[in-house]
């Protein structure tokens, strides 16, 4: 069985003002009407042996995940709660010793919940054929064949390409030495859909310059580092024992220390406090001999700005990319995105022009990676636009300010359906309470009735009251 691991721990930074801190790019629905989460999920669907997945996010995104999963009809193994971001060598650590409770030879697809892939049956052949070279004992990278001299991503140098003679699948714990598996370079084995080929890993480099991104273009035999892995979950906990075992040791404490909270599992905070951040390229990838590299050419986007947006959508005859309620005059090659009122541009070229209601960005294209600047200066001055919508979620549902003054304000609160908000009294203020949409029960003191639409109720000073 393959266990989707889903990597949701991301802020998205270089996607602000859409993306948020407390609600970051991955549960946003950017490319269709799903979210990136859900669709990084739902487009394994007809992979054979395909089991529910286990998803590592951010403790204050849980709800949302949580919420988006069910609407997706997605019922996780698990939901490991990160009480800080680690990188992802711990995320995937936590993952593989989650997957091995249930059989300690599982295969994990380790997959960020933050890209976009335009055909899914590509991904899902290149999952059929890693599967071959992960049940032998091989850690499994799948590298994006490049369509341009990228800057912004690391690659992978291929070496001579291997293929799969004998599969050996090993029955080794996952701490401890597996039995050989024999695998030999220039031979074939042809199955019954495709010859079960990949690329032995010469070298990992670094994001390169203009000029050296083109000549590895023009050279071949490189590719874009996707993030996205595949392996036995006790031969990637084998290699994490050989090549970074303060990571595995702070995991393993951290994991035996969780506990159970509704449907998430809460890792010891403590210990994953001190656990050392690296990314698992760094850990394991760049260290381990029994790395391998299948080719993937699928539409990927790691969707990392901007203009990585502007990339995958839908262009009009003037290169422009439109969302909302868009207006433009002589605009051209330009990213535009109206999230809560009309948007007019004239005569702008090159730019991303992105709307909310309470922030607004205006970039040119070339310069969309420094929004992150923006960011960092937000989080200095404490300005809560770095950390959340004008529309805040929470386990029940969602509010948003409609008017604030010094001695009222008016919110408009979302209530899912069955869902109820904590019994509370205030102090200081009174609450009129209408609803606009649905019906509401009320608990007010000791009463307790029910509302529809156009009814309303006043909570005095003082009282007990619940919706």
């Amino acid at each position: 069985m393959i266990i989707p691991v889903i990597l949701s721990g991301g802020a998205g930074t270089r996607l602000w003002p859409l993306s948020r801190e407390l609600y970051p790019k991955q549960l946003l629905p950017l490319i269709n009407e799903r979210t990136m989460l859900q669709d990084t999920i739902v487009r394994l669907r007809g992979t054979t042996g395909l089991g529910e997945p286990v998803v590592v996010c951010n403790e204050a995104h849980r709800f949302l995940v949580a919420e988006q999963l069910r609407q997706a009809g997605v019922r996780p193994t698990a939901i490991v709660l990160e009480p800080v971001g680690r990188n992802t060598a711990p995320a995937v650590t936590v993952a593989a010793l989650q997957a091995t409770e249930g059989d300690r030879d599982a295969l994990i697809l380790v997959l960020p919940a933050d890209h976009a892939i335009a055909d899914p049956q590509a991904l899902r052949a290149a999952v059929e054929t890693g599967r071959q070279w992960a049940e032998a004992g091989r850690l499994i990278t799948f590298g994006i064949a490049p369509t341009a001299a990228e800057t912004g991503y690391g690659y992978i140098k291929a070496g001579p390409a291997l293929e799969l003679t004998q599969t050996a699948r090993a029955k080794g714990s996952d701490l401890h030495p597996a039995p050989p598996v024999v695998l030999t370079q220039n031979s074939k084995l042809k199955t019954q859909n495709s010859v079960l080929s990949a690329f032995s890993v010469a070298k990992f480099v670094e994001k390169p310059n203009a000029e050296t991104a083109g000549r590895y273009l023009q050279q071949g035999g490189y590719y874009w580092n996707s993030g996205m892995f595949m392996f036995r979950a006790s031969v990637f906990l084998r290699e994490m024992e050989e090549h970074a075992p303060e990571i595995l040791a702070a995991c393993i404490k951290a994991y035996t220390g969780a506990h159970r909270d509704l449907d998430f599992t809460r890792l010891d905070v403590a210990a994953f406090h001190a656990c050392p951040a690296d990314s698992i390229d760094y850990a394991v990838m760049e260290k381990t001999a029994t790395a391998a590299m299948i080719p993937l050419a699928a539409g990927w986007n790691d969707i990392g700005s901007w203009s990585a947006l502007w990339e995958v959508g839908q262009q009009d005859a003037d290169g422009n990319v439109t969302q909302g309620d868009v207006i433009t005059e002589g605009v051209k090659n330009s990213y535009l995105y109206a999230g809560s009122r009309l948007l007019a541009a004239v005569g702008v070229e090159d730019h991303i022009i992105v709307e909310t209601a309470d922030a607004v960005l205006v970039a040119r294209k070339d310069r969309v990676q420094e929004v992150k600047e923006i960011v960092a200066r937000l989080r200095a001055q404490n300005r809560p636009e770095a950390l959340l919508h004008h529309k805040v979620f929470r386990p029940w549902g969602s509010y948003q300010c409609l008017e604030s003054a010094e001695r009222y304000q008016v919110k408009n609160i979302t209530v899912n359906p069955g869902a109820t908000l904590s019994l509370q009294m205030h102090h200081h203020r009174a609450e009129h309470w209408v609803v606009v949409h649905g019906t509401a029960r009320i608990t007010r003191g000791d009463e307790s009735f029910m509302l529809s639409e156009n009814q309303s109720t006043y909570i005095p000073l003082g009282v007990t009251h619940r919706l």
